[in-house]
């Protein structure tokens, strides 16, 4: 029920932030200005995507402020596919390093006790890049002695 109501507020800014939009700079300018807010975005988040990439491929040094960008940035380039404005000025805003860095403390705060942090060992540290095996269907049985199994002796017919 919640959602649904986060969703009308939602469309409701929106639609009123375009409809002002309309009323002080023209229908075209509006189009225009929605369009170069969408292909700005994806451009910016296209980058940002593949510096997170980079330098998690390094190696996660700070893994509190790496997962933060990291989701940062996830949630910056969502917004900038969800259509209207104010979302591409809200994705716009994440994607930008100085903002993720002012953010990050909020975020950290916000997310904390909902994402684990684990310590994987790194590649080459001794551990194998696959396991070679091999599956097999058992199905575990009691170890019963064969002596105390009951004699089965066929019954009147």
């Amino acid at each position: 029920m919640a959602i649904r109501w986060l969703f009308v507020l939602y469309a409701v800014i929106e639609m009123a932030v375009i409809v002002a939009l309309v009323a002080t700079i023209g229908f075209g300018w509006t189009v225009l200005l929605l369009a170069g807010a969408f292909l700005l975005g994806l451009i910016l988040a296209g980058s940002q995507i593949k510096h997170q990439v980079a330098v998690l491929s390094r190696g996660i040094r700070q893994p509190g402020t790496q997962v933060t960008d990291g989701l940062l940035v996830a949630l910056g380039s969502v917004l900038m596919i969800v259509p209207g404005l104010v979302t591409s000025v809200a994705g716009l805003m994440l994607l930008l390093p100085p903002t993720r860095t002012a953010l990050r403390p909020l975020a950290a705060r916000t997310l904390a006790g909902r994402v684990a942090f684990v310590n994987l060992p790194r590649r080459g540290a001794g551990r194998p890049a696959y396991i070679d095996g091999e599956v097999i269907d058992v199905q575990d049985v009691p170890d019963v002695p064969v002596t105390n199994l009951p004699v089965l002796r066929p019954g009147p017919e």
